[in-house]
């Protein structure tokens, strides 16, 4: 943790001194010191926690749809050979579309309001969860299986005692895989007529000049997101524990 620190902060104070002793402007690039006046302001006046959890609402209710929806079509394209063929080919090319392409769309379909928000989260999170369960359960050693029908396992017993554990460690870095997706996804989202979220943030300080808010909104972003990210990994840490190589992954 403290060594994941270590380049950040090298790189801010760098920059804090080549401002400070005039080596460089800072008006674009504004120094670390303003970004966090900027944010320490938002935050004393309340602004910043109403977006942070208006983004936030938004990346949990994306994320749970669209990764339910990854999990369920993940599970019978991995499952089926012939179902995988039928809808493979579809949800490959759908994945290939630019995330911006589905906000007209969207907007057209459900509005400006908060349902065309969280369906574009959705779709970014969807693709990933599929092609990760998919692949995990494809993955699996067809001998195991063998085994869990040597002993006479129904498709229950053997989805549970068999196909579950072996998948569990993919099936997490998928979810990882999702949110961080949810999270880009989610300022393609906010940019669509959004009045709150760290989105707008960015919008604000790009139409008011301030350099120092975007800055201060994407530090917001990064550091969410890598909270969330542990989030998932602490949670589902013990599920994975009885398997080394999966634990050191994680």
């Amino acid at each position: 943790m403290l060594l994941g620190l270590f380049l950040p902060v090298l790189a801010a104070l760098l920059w804090e001194g080549a401002v400070q002793a005039g080596l460089a402007q800072g008006r674009l690039v504004p120094p670390p010191s303003r970004i966090l006046a900027t944010l320490w302001g938002l935050a004393q006046t309340g602004e910043l926690w109403v977006h942070v959890a208006v983004t936030l609402w938004r990346i949990l209710a994306g994320f749970a749809i669209g990764a339910a929806a990854g999990i369920v079509f993940g599970a019978i394209s991995g499952s089926s050979e012939s179902l995988r063929r039928l809808f493979d080919p579809t949800l490959q090319a759908l994945r290939a579309i630019p995330s911006i392409a589905w906000v007209p769309l969207f907007i057209l379909w459900l509005g400006i309001f908060e349902a065309s928000k969280v369906a574009l989260i959705a779709v970014g999170v969807f693709f990933p969860v599929y092609l990760g369960i998919a692949g995990a359960i494809l993955s699996v050693d067809r001998k195991l299986v063998e085994v869990g029908r040597v002993f006479r396992l129904s498709r229950i017993g053997l989805a549970r005692r068999i196909l579950l554990p072996a998948i569990l460690p993919e099936a997490v870095i998928a979810l990882r895989s999702g949110l961080g997706l949810g999270f880009m996804f989610v300022v393609a989202a906010e940019f669509m007529g959004a009045s709150e979220g760290l989105g707008y943030l960015l919008i604000d300080g790009q139409q008011m000049g301030k350099p120092d808010q975007i800055l201060a909104a994407i530090i917001a972003f990064a550091l969410l997101g890598k909270a969330a990210d542990s989030l998932i990994v602490l949670l589902t840490r013990p599920l994975v524990r009885w398997q080394d190589v999966a634990r050191e992954r994680l």
